[in-house]
């Protein structure tokens, strides 16, 4: 097995991080790694968009559909024709391994990232407006979020908790999950095939780190914050999901764990590895969700094997001597969670108004 199938067969679900059009159809990109045993599900978000509407020339027959059109409408349209496509994509395998894998992300309007009322409303809408089962609907996980997530999965909508970066708010997005399982089930509802993942962001840790502190303190180092701090996210999974606890009564009824996603793992720092964050993060029960320059590099030389299991005190050890050197990561992750849902706005605004030249 290459690398990317080690992945999947010891646990890992790895995840294409992007979509565009020309992905999709028999013999496109997503078919191909599907077919090969590389590939279980699928994130987007509005920056993944943006960049597919600027170099993929397969748009050009909807844009012409949608002339005259409000712009942000009409990147609406485009969006969720591609997510429903790249449902269809999966579903077989979402039917083939009863719902564990195959799933598609969109992500709610970044602008209701702190409104929850509106996050509801239009993740619901949203649900069942693409219809599918396989489908996830990427909500902030901003505190506003925490509510979202419960009330989307007591209405049984498939939820991918998106732009986690502390432990602590990892935590209490573990009790939501929980808490909306909880509330479905005892509404009647059906949770054998209700999933979530919780998207803990690690690169963009890195990065802020790596700039604190300048070149050499992290440079080459295979367990960096961003490592550690996903590691100790993994320690905290195994605690609270373990078997016997509190999550035993709604696995008894047949719920399925949240599972920890791997997020932002394309190599920003050159001195690092470009398959880092996949080889130092390879664990059961996770998902890596990957662009495209990640998954064939992955393929091509990453070495498989279980570096997180039992690393959470090396990763505590780790941590604790960059806060020692003056590392707040308090202060680092409460940034990184509103510099990220503004990113994700900015990105949003650019692609509608990247679609605007096209149907105004």
């Amino acid at each position: 097995m290459n690398p990317l199938q080690q992945l999947n067969d010891m646990g890992q679900a790895v995840w294409l991080d992007s979509i565009r059009r020309s992905y999709l159809g028999d013999d496109g990109y997503i078919a191909r790694l599907i077919g090969g045993g590389e590939l279980k599900g699928l994130t987007s978000n509005p920056s993944i968009f943006d960049s597919a509407l600027g170099g993929d020339d397969s748009y050009d027959e909807q844009l012409r559909e949608l002339q005259g059109s409000a712009a942000s409408e009409a990147l609406w349209a485009i969006m969720k024709r591609d997510v429903r496509g790249a449902c269809d994509e999966f579903l077989a395998l979402w039917h083939q391994s009863d719902g564990r894998h195959g799933q598609v992300s969109i992500e709610l309007d970044p602008s209701s990232a702190y409104d929850t009322e509106r996050s509801v409303s239009e993740g619901l809408a949203l649900f069942a407006e693409i219809d599918r089962p396989n489908l996830m609907i990427k909500v902030p996980g901003t505190e506003p979020g925490l509510p979202t997530t419960t009330q989307l999965l007591a209405e049984g909508v498939n939820v991918n908790v998106t732009l986690l970066f502390s432990v602590a708010r990892y935590d209490a997005v573990i009790s939501a999950f929980m808490d909306g399982v909880r509330a479905r089930l005892e509404r009647g509802g059906d949770i054998s095939r209700l999933t979530s993942v919780a998207s803990f962001f690690v690169s963009r840790v890195d990065s802020k780190v790596d700039s604190l502190f300048g070149d050499g303190v992290q440079a080459g180092a295979p367990l960096t914050a961003g490592v550690a701090n996903a590691r100790l996210a993994y320690e905290l999974f195994e605690q609270r999901f373990a078997d016997g606890g509190e999550f035993a009564d709604l696995a008894a009824e047949g719920a399925r764990v949240q599972r920890p996603l791997w997020a932002s793992t394309s190599t920003k720092n050159a001195a690092y590895s470009d398959v880092i964050y996949v080889e130092q993060l390879a664990a059961p029960a996770t998902v890596n969700t990957m662009p495209e320059e990640t998954i064939e590099a992955t393929r091509d030389h990453a070495v498989v094997a279980d570096r997180v299991s039992g690393a959470a005190a090396a990763a505590r050890a780790h941590l604790d001597r960059l806060r020692q050197g003056g590392m707040d990561l308090d202060q680092i992750t409460k940034e990184l969670e509103a510099e990220g849902v503004a990113k994700f706005e900015a990105a949003f605004q650019s692609a509608v108004d990247t679609v605007a030249r096209h149907v105004s």
